[in-house]
């Protein structure tokens, strides 16, 4: 197992809520992050489409691993989400994430979310702060 991937796991194993999104982590490198996860019934709303909240915290999660694969702890400072298309129960979603900008201090992600037929579903950006503190991660 790489670092990266040791981080993102010591992330995902303390992480409730993306276990129970039912996360599964295809790729993990220093600001790459490819995650997948199948909405499920409980997870609609009351349009009996996928609540946003659910995209978001997909592509949420996708910012946080990717972000701190890198060996520094990051935490999100501003985001945003654009809904393209709906999601219907038993779509399963995809994420890419491109980062677009690192420095020291601030990371810049771009996540896609695309649905099982390779249509892009959601646009998210986040900015992180990127702290002094390493991951220590045996």
């Amino acid at each position: 197992m790489t670092h990266a991937e040791k981080i993102v796991e010591s992330m995902f194993v303390n992480d409730a809520f993306s276990q129970w999104l039912g996360i599964e982590r295809l790729r993990i490198a220093p600001g790459i992050c490819d995650l997948q996860m199948t909405v499920r019934a409980e997870m609609l709303n009351g349009f009996s489409i996928a609540h946003g909240g659910i995209t978001y915290s997909l592509a949420d999660t996708a910012l946080a691993f990717a972000s701190n694969a890198h060996g520094l702890k990051c935490y999100s400072v501003e985001t945003s989400i654009s809904h393209v298309k709906p999601v219907a129960e038993g779509d399963v979603l995809t994420t890419v994430v491109e980062e677009k900008s690192l420095s020291r201090r601030i990371g810049v992600y771009h996540i896609t979310v695309f649905n099982q037929n390779s249509e892009a579903i959601a646009f998210f950006r986040g900015t992180v702060h990127r702290s002094e503190k390493s991951w220590e991660i045996a």
